[in-house]
């Protein structure tokens, strides 16, 4: 890997295709994105295998247990451990979601934080001090939720107030926004055009799975459908090409169908490039 930068199309790297993608003499991506959690600590074999992609491609990191949401105390020991494992591996992004996932104890799912102004500065106070321990931005994802307990504000004038407030970074998940959309029935075109471009970082497309008519679940263990690729090409035609990343979570098919969708996310960058700017890159 000759540079840090991240650009183009990323695919969410998983052990159980960690051989077969090793051994592609040139795979059609960008960069690869792991949960830290996963990787920090593992050593032998399998971290020599993880330290030789490493050095072919970019990565950025998604995390798992932040919990920025929580009302427990930030877990500073986890965050010094994240950022020696960062710059062990010359990482230089690390995402995390806008919601909680512990208290006394990991809950093993991710909770929504209320939509409420005690909340916003909450949140981007424990922000900041994540920004302040790694020495990055810290860029946070908006998430599928499925509940708004003690909601005093809309879901994007909360991001928005977040983002604001922290001074941090946006991970745009086209995605939850279309899950979201449905659940709680808004227009997906409307909030993602509500969001900032220049808080930006990269994108997630991801699958769902479909529970009833208007109950969606943001599992990442299906296909993209084509209402969220079309928000993904809404996005490209408003805000420009940014990195753009397919999470396939479980149910993973064969590694050539995954490049298959990553071929469509790479048709509707190459679209927008040709009529825009040159594409976003995160350095």
């Amino acid at each position: 890997m000759t540079s840090s930068s991240i650009s183009g199309t990323g695919l969410g790297l998983r052990r159980s295709f960690l051989d077969e993608f090793a051994a592609l003499p040139e795979a059609p991506v960008d960069f690869l994105e792991i949960a830290p959690e996963n990787w920090i600590g593992v050593g032998g074999p399998l971290g020599r295998k993880f330290r030789a992609l490493t050095e072919r491609y970019p990565f950025i990191c998604h995390g798992l247990s932040l919990s920025i949401g929580s009302p427990a105390p930030l877990d500073e020991n986890f965050l010094w451990r994240l950022k020696q494992f960062l710059n062990q591996h010359h990482i230089h992004l690390y995402s995390e979601h806008l919601s909680y996932c512990s208290d006394e104890g990991h809950l093993y799912d991710l909770m929504p934080i209320p939509f409420t102004e005690e909340a916003v500065r909450y949140v981007a106070g424990r922000i900041r001090r994540v920004q302040e321990i790694l020495e990055r931005r810290l860029v946070i994802e908006n998430v599928s939720y499925y509940a708004a307990p003690g909601q005093e504000l809309r879901e994007i004038d909360f991001i928005n107030a977040v983002l604001e407030e922290a001074d941090c970074g946006l991970l745009l998940d086209v995605n939850n926004i279309y899950v979201n959309s449905v659940n709680h029935g808004y227009d997906p075109e409307e909030f993602l055009h509500a969001l900032p471009s220049d808080r930006i970082a990269y994108i997630h497309v991801a699958g769902h799975y479909q529970e009833a008519t208007d109950l969606l679940i943001d599992t990442h263990g299906a296909q993209v459908i084509h209402p969220v690729w079309e928000l993904l090409n809404q996005a490209c035609m408003h805000f420009g090409v940014f990195p753009t990343l397919l999470e396939r979570d479980f149910n993973l098919p064969p590694l050539e169908d995954l490049f298959q969708e990553i071929a469509l996310i790479r048709e509707i960058q190459q679209k927008w490039s040709d009529v825009s700017d040159a594409p976003r890159q995160i350095a």
